[in-house]
């Protein structure tokens, strides 16, 4: 059954197709022992900065429970899996890497990504694909919990004909609908209509089979107009799922060898493969290797220490200044201190010119103070970066937080705005030496 832009029936037909498969309150038990909102916490997340991507460091089952939890609570979960093509686009795409940066979610999709974060002393330890992802949910029907799904995107007749099949099968999903808006731009696929017809589908889950770039930017666009709880790009896994194409065995998998067994089965794309890796081995030696090297000195080097933060808030800004190593080791206690500032929704300032060290941790988190941000309509703002903390930006990727133009004018009127009247705390967080 595949619904297109404009039908006024699909409401109905969506409502019918739940009823026939009994799947009416699917996904929405009380009693699931993870339904704790503070696992959606941003600030919580194991999250790494790698090469201008957040990276989260959790094997499958862990991300199979933040998808449950996303469905049970009914909050929207934007779940990305970045692999090499994904890292290429980011560095030359701004929109594509927003819409990493605002995910919820993003699990290592690529052993090339798996292979740097082991040097670069990541615990990124497995891939975790949208295949795999896929695999689990669709397989988890012996455990009583069945999801309904939408399927966005795909070739002429393949979503239904894997609609056709998760429904036959009775397994962990459920197809409610499908949907293919042809080869239109992220506008046309934007549409009222389009729109109507995925939600009243009351989906749990909305699977989005376009082209990556196209996928991740029609996912940012419609975020907050979707009412599917849990939202993901998952490109060519539907013609995986369908059996239309074959996926690579696993031990090619592990090998790291899957693209080639994709050149094999399509052959068109072994130009994008071929960019992406003339990119990659580009991106390992002028940034990989350094930072492995600048890693491994400032193991044998740095004396150990501890980071303070000095925290000033003024009218319209709280104004943080780090010093020190920012590192793993300490991004707990400077969690509370992120926290803080965020709940008092002004704009943050963070100034890091007496930072020593930043490792991707670390970055990690400043992502999730950055996003934090954004969703509260709040600014954030890096000051006081001298040319050898510019470099280590550079490194690894995040420069642009530091040419961040939209908060600077922001964050720079209001630091001239802190008066008498405001609040000083001078403390030593995360007291671990190095």
């Amino acid at each position: 059954m595949e619904f297109r832009a404009g039908s006024l029936r699909a409401p109905l037909a969506f409502r019918e197709e739940r009823q026939k498969l009994n799947i009416h309150n699917v996904g929405l038990s009380s009693g699931a022992p993870w339904s704790n909102q503070a696992d959606l916490d941003d600030l919580s997340r194991e999250v790494f900065g790698v090469l201008g991507m957040p990276l989260d460091a959790l094997d499958l089952s862990a991300v199979l429970r933040r998808i449950d939890l996303a469905v049970d609570a009914r909050v929207p979960f934007l779940l990305s899996t970045p692999n090499v093509n994904f890292l290429m686009m980011s560095r030359s795409d701004e929109e594509f890497r927003e819409s990493l940066l605002m995910s919820d979610f993003c699990p290592v999709d690529g052993m090339p990504l798996v292979w740097i974060a082991r040097l670069l002393g990541i615990p990124i330890r497995e891939r975790v694909s949208g295949s795999d992802i896929f695999d689990a949910l669709r397989s988890r029907g012996s455990l009583g919990r069945r999801l309904s799904v939408f399927l966005f995107g795909g070739a002429e007749g393949v979503a239904e004909n894997l609609r056709h099949t998760l429904n036959v099968e009775e397994g962990g999903l459920a197809c409610v609908g499908v949907l293919n808006p042809g080869f239109g731009s992220i506008s046309e696929m934007s549409s009222d209509s389009i729109l109507e017809s995925i939600n009243s589908s009351e989906a749990a889950l909305l699977t989005v089979f376009l082209s990556a770039k196209k996928a991740q930017g029609w996912l940012l666009r419609n975020h907050d107009r979707l009412e599917v709880p849990f939202r993901a790009q998952f490109g060519a896994t539907i013609n995986w799922q369908a059996g239309s194409v074959k996926r690579a065995p696993r031990w090619v998998q592990r090998l790291g060898f899957e693209w080639l067994w994709r050149v094999k089965e399509e052959p068109y794309l072994w130009r994008r493969y071929w960019n992406d890796g003339l990119g990659l081995l580009s991106v390992v030696l002028t940034c990989v290797l350094p930072l492995a090297v600048r890693n491994l000195l400032n193991r044998l080097t740095e004396p150990g220490g501890i980071l303070t933060i000095d925290r000033k808030d003024g009218q319209h800004s709280v104004v943080i200044k780090l010093s020190g190593p920012a590192t793993s080791r300490h991004t707990q206690s400077a969690i509370d201190c992120f926290r803080s500032a965020l709940e008092a929704q002004k704009t943050i300032v963070i100034d890091v010119s007496n930072i020593r060290m930043i490792d991707p941790r670390f970055f990690g988190l400043l992502l999730m103070v950055r996003k934090g941000s954004i969703r509260q309509g709040s600014n954030l703002e890096f000051v006081g970066a001298t040319a050898r903390i510019r470099k280590i930006f550079q490194l690894n990727g995040f420069e642009f937080l530091l040419d961040a133009t939209s908060t600077r004018q922001i964050a720079s009127s209001d630091n001239s705005e802190i008066n008498n009247d405001e609040v000083f705390v001078h403390g030593t967080l995360g007291t671990v030496a190095l």
